[in-house]
């Protein structure tokens, strides 16, 4: 299965190169996104791990993810060395989606919109400092999930690791085909995806079109 998934990973690949290059960058959203980033970085590298905030949120999207295929959670155990959570349901999206959803930028979402339904939040102000927090959720969910796939983890053994790189590489580079072009000034997010479809079809001819000359090569050497 994973080997037919490959295609599209190209696909998507592609795609979510040519939303950034076809994309403008406004300073008032870029900066403070690339400040958040930064910040997390340095956080991440000279400061103590926040790895509790990490693991729960990580077991929370495995729980999340239990009720929304309507399994049901019995249980769940956090600390900063780990953590597990008890479902009546596995799957692969079970599995693998903290790996992929950005539970805490999710958060700050809805936050902000809360905020700015409440009390009225848009000024300069505010959305810089939604966007620093914002690159700085994101850079959370990347560099502590980098973190931890050097450690030994179940959820990818049970899925087999090929199978878990694909849909981890998918379902980042979905979230960012997702949510980049409301970030920056380009493609929406309906071309983003039909370029990761267009993408995927032209990996698939060429691939059709390799097999064929290597086939017609092989026959016309034993013939």
């Amino acid at each position: 299965m994973a080997i037919l998934l490959l295609p599209l990973c190209v696909g998507v690949g592609r795609a979510l190169g040519q939303l950034i290059a076809q994309s403008g960058f406004a300073d008032t959203t870029v900066a403070p996104l690339a400040a958040g980033v930064v910040c997390m970085f340095l956080l991440y590298h000279y400061a103590p791990k926040p790895m509790w905030i990490y693991v729960f949120g990580h077991e929370f999207t495995h729980a999340a993810a239990t009720m929304a295929c309507g399994g049901r959670v019995k249980g769940m155990k956090v600390t900063s060395d780990g953590g597990h959570v008890l479902v009546t349901k596995d799957n692969f999206f079970v599995s693998l989606a903290p790996y992929f959803v950005p539970l805490y930028v999710g958060l700050v979402l809805a936050v902000f919109v809360g905020g700015r339904a409440l009390w009225g939040w848009g000024g300069p102000w505010a959305w810089s400092f939604f966007y620093w927090m914002l690159g700085l959720a994101y850079a959370f969910h990347v560099l502590l999930t980098w973190h931890i796939l050097h450690t030994r983890q179940s959820d990818l053994t049970s899925q087999g690791y090929l199978f878990s790189a694909v849909i981890i590489f998918l379902g980042n580079a979905g979230v960012l085909l997702l949510g980049l072009p409301h970030l920056l000034d380009g493609p929406d997010t309906l071309d983003a995806f039909k370029m990761a479809g267009t993408g995927t079809l032209e990996t698939f001819r060429y691939l059709g079109t390799l097999a064929t000359r290597i086939w017609d090569a092989g026959n016309s050497a034993l013939n």
